[in-house]
């Protein structure tokens, strides 16, 4: 996904689709991009030591094989030594961490960070349950878009996966920006075709990508 940061303009081009996109709705749109939703180190630490493990017991068999001898206690010294130094690396290379993690647990805590900030940023109680949250978290090659009850009610979901799908295309081509306008376009031309703007309407929430 995208590695380069989001610059002020591309920060500027995304609030103005957003009011652009609200100014034909009663709708509210709210963009966040996150670097990472989770630390990872003990699911990549539990598979790293797994993994140690598994070659132990294949340098075990090995040995054995080739009738080379090892105390047992300098053979658990070793794997304690390595242990230790798998962990120190995965402590001081954060990057390291997030390949060592199945992608199932990591969509998992994409997932929840993103309804976290559903409910953190106040989509969940603008006055007719039309919020809609368009969430990327970049290290998961994550999108979700998070309808409240109101919107989601009347769209299916098939309309939602057309936009994360585009936009996690963006994304891959380090079009970010390119991608949350395009989310945030499509999303307003839903909320308007359900949830046309009426006069006294009120902007419930920011019209800023925020970046976490």
């Amino acid at each position: 996904m995208a590695t380069r940061p989001i610059t002020a303009e591309e920060h500027a081009r995304v609030t103005a689709a957003i009011r652009a996109a609200e100014a034909k709705t009663d709708g509210e749109i709210y963009c966040v991009v996150a670097r990472a939703s989770d630390g990872y180190f003990f699911p990549a630490a539990f598979t790293a030591l797994i993994a140690m493990l598994i070659a132990s017991l294949a340098v075990a068999w090995g040995l054995e094989h080739w009738w080379i001898s090892i105390r047992l206690p300098h053979f658990v010294l070793a794997q304690m030594l390595a242990g230790a130094s798998m962990l120190a690396l995965l402590w001081l290379v954060p990057a390291l961490r997030i390949h060592l993690v199945p992608r199932r647990l990591r969509y998992k805590a994409a997932h929840a960070n993103a309804l976290r900030q559903f409910l953190a940023r106040n989509v969940h109680v603008t006055a007719a349950r039309t919020g809609v949250l368009i969430f990327v978290s970049l290290a998961e090659r994550y999108a979700v878009v998070l309808a409240d009850s109101g919107i989601d009610a009347r769209v299916g979901q098939h309309v939602w996966d057309g936009v994360v799908r585009d936009l996690t295309g963006h994304a891959a081509r380090d079009r970010l920006a390119d991608g949350f306008v395009q989310a945030v376009e499509v999303v307003g031309t839903v909320l308007a075709e359900h949830f046309p703007v009426t006069p006294g309407d009120v902007n419930e929430l920011d019209d800023h990508l925020v970046e976490i």
